[in-house]
C-alpha cells in the first residue's frame, strides 16, 4: 500500500520547503539560525497543515542531529523522561547541537508533563521544538514558555498552493505518471484553506475518482462534486476556526447577544470543542466584563464546569446561556488595564524592595531589622480601615486601577474616594 500524497511530498530540505516565508525565506530568522548551525528551543504556533511537523523533521536533518518524536495526545510523563534519557546517553550528546526532541500537540501536555521538560531544554540535554494550533500563552506554562521563542506560522496563500498543486501532478512518483489537466484551481484554493495537507488530500480524492479515465481533467465543479461539501462549511481546523472565534469573542465585548449567538452556531455546528469555546468565554468574562459584572465570571465557570458533567449535545445550551448573558452584560476592562499597567510598570523599575513595614517578621533577627515595624493592622480601625502605605516608595504617586463608570464599579470608586480622598480622585 503507498504512502499518502502529503507523506509522499514532505520536503526534505528548505529549498523544498513551500510557504513561511518570514521564517525561513531567504535571510529570514529560523534559516539564519538553521544555516548557522545553532537552534534553540521554540515553539511553532500556527494551524494544522502548514508545515510545522515538516519544518521540524528538515532542521533535524540540516544539523544532522538525533531527533525523537512524542505525541502530547498518546505520551506522558514517563515517555518525556524516557527519551530525555536516551539523549543524555547519546554519543551527540556534548556536540554543539542537542538531539531534538518535538512535541506536536504541546497544548495537551499537562503541567506536570511540560514540568518535566524544564531540566532537560534548561540545561541543553534536549533542543525542544513544540507545535500547538492554540495560542501558547495560554496553553503553554510560563517557565517553559520563557525558554522558548515562539514563531507563528500562517496558512499558505494562493501562489504557494498553486506551487504545491503543480509540484504534487509533476513530481510526485505516481501522479506524474498519469495525464492530468487541471482547468481551474479556483475550488482547490477554497477548500484547502490554506491548509497544504488537505489540498493534497483533495487532489488525491478528486484524482482516485476518475483512475480508469486516460486524461483526467479537473474543474471546479468536479472538486466540489467529489467533497460533497458545503462552500460555506466550517473549517475547524484551518484559518476559519481562528476568524470565527474572533468575531465571536468580538461580538460578545461588542453586546450584541443575536451575532455572538450566530458564531457559537456556526461553531457548534462546525464540530468545534467546546471546552475550547467555554475557555474563551471564561477569559471574556474577566478581560471584557470584569468589575462591571463580576458574576460573568462565576457564570462562565460554571458554564466550563457544566459541560465536562452535562456532556454534548446538551452542553450546547448551557453555552448559549452564558454568552447571551455575558453578551448582555455591562462592560469593563479595567482590571485587564490594570495589570497590563502594573506589569509595565515592574518592567520599568526591577525588583523593588517590599517596604519594612509590610515585611514578615517570623524571627527575632527580623524584628531586630526593623521587619513589619510600624505595620497598622487594619482590623483595630473604624470600619477596618486605616491609611498606611502599600506600595514602595518609588511609585506611591502610581495609579494601576482606574474605575470605569458603570453602576458596580461606581460604587468601587465612591468606596475607594471615601477612604483614600485625593489619591482615587
Amino acid at each position: 500500500m503507498s504512502q499518502p500524497l502529503a507523506e509522499r511530498l514532505r520536503p526534505k530540505t528548505l529549498d523544498d520547503y513551500i510557504g513561511q516565508k518570514h521564517l525561513v525565506g531567504e535571510h529570514a530568522v529560523l534559516r539564519r539560525m538553521i544555516e548557522a548551525g545553532r537552534v534553540p528551543s521554540f515553539i511553532l504556533w500556527g494551524p494544522p497543515g502548514v508545515g510545522k511537523t515538516t519544518l521540524a523533521k528538515i532542521i533535524a536533518n540540516r544539523l544532522e542531529t538525533p531527533f525523537y518524536t512524542l505525541s502530547a495526545i498518546s505520551s506522558g510523563v514517563k515517555d518525556v523522561r524516557d527519551v530525555i534519557e536516551k539523549a543524555k546517553g547519546n554519543p551527540l550528546f556534548s556536540s554543539a547541537n542537542s538531539p531534538i526532541l518535538f512535541i506536536d500537540e504541546i497544548h495537551r501536555f499537562s503541567k506536570s508533563q511540560q514540568d518535566s521538560l524544564l531540566n532537560a531544554v534548561e540545561t541543553g540535554t534536549v533542543t525542544l521544538i513544540g507545535a500547538t494550533t492554540e495560542n501558547p500563552s495560554f496553553e503553554v506554562i510560563r517557565p517553559l514558555l520563557s525558554r522558548c521563542q515562539v514563531y507563528v506560522l500562517r496558512p499558505l496563500d494562493g501562489e504557494d498552493l498553486l506551487t504545491l498543486l503543480n509540484k504534487a501532478i509533476t513530481e510526485d512518483s505516481i501522479l506524474k505518471r498519469k495525464k492530468i489537466e487541471i482547468e481551474e484551481t479556483d475550488a482547490f484554493i477554497k477548500y484547502s484553506g490554506g491548509d497544504a495537507r488537505k489540498l493534497l488530500n483533495i487532489i488525491e480524492l478528486v484524482v482516485a475518482a476518475e483512475e480508469d479515465s486516460d486524461t483526467i481533467v479537473i474543474t471546479d465543479k468536479k472538486v466540489v462534486d467529489r467533497l460533497q461539501e458545503n462552500p460555506a462549511a466550517y473549517d475547524k481546523g484551518g484559518e476559519m476556526h481562528y476568524d470565527i472565534i474572533s468575531a465571536f469573542i468580538k461580538s460578545v465585548r461588542g453586546s450584541d447577544p443575536d451575532a455572538a449567538i450566530y458564531w457559537l452556531a456556526r461553531m457548534v455546528e462546525g464540530g468545534e470543542d467546546p471546552e475550547f469555546i467555554a475557555r474563551r468565554l471564561l477569559i471574556s468574562a474577566a478581560e471584557d466584563i470584569g468589575l462591571a459584572n463580576p458574576n460573568a465570571m462565576l457564570l462562565a465557570n460554571a458554564c466550563f464546569e457544566a459541560l465536562k458533567k452535562i456532556g454534548w449535545p446538551e452542553g450546547r445550551i448551557i453555552l448559549a446561556e452564558t454568552t447571551v448573558y455575558l453578551a448582555c452584560s455591562p462592560k469593563s476592562n479595567s482590571a485587564y488595564m490594570a495589570i497590563e499597567k502594573a506589569s509595565a510598570t515592574v518592567n520599568e523599575t526591577g525588583n523593588l524592595p517590599v517596604p519594612l513595614h509590610l515585611r514578615n517578621a517570623p524571627t527575632k533577627l527580623m524584628k531586630n531589622l526593623d521587619y513589619g515595624k510600624n505595620y497598622k493592622y487594619a482590623h483595630d480601625y473604624k470600619d477596618n480601615f486605616v491609611k498606611q502605605d502599600f506600595l514602595p516608595d518609588e511609585l506611591l504617586k502610581h495609579r494601576f486601577w482606574e474605575g470605569q463608570h458603570n453602576p458596580a464599579e461606581d460604587k468601587l470608586i465612591e468606596r475607594m474616594n471615601q477612604l483614600w480622598g485625593e489619591r482615587f480622585k
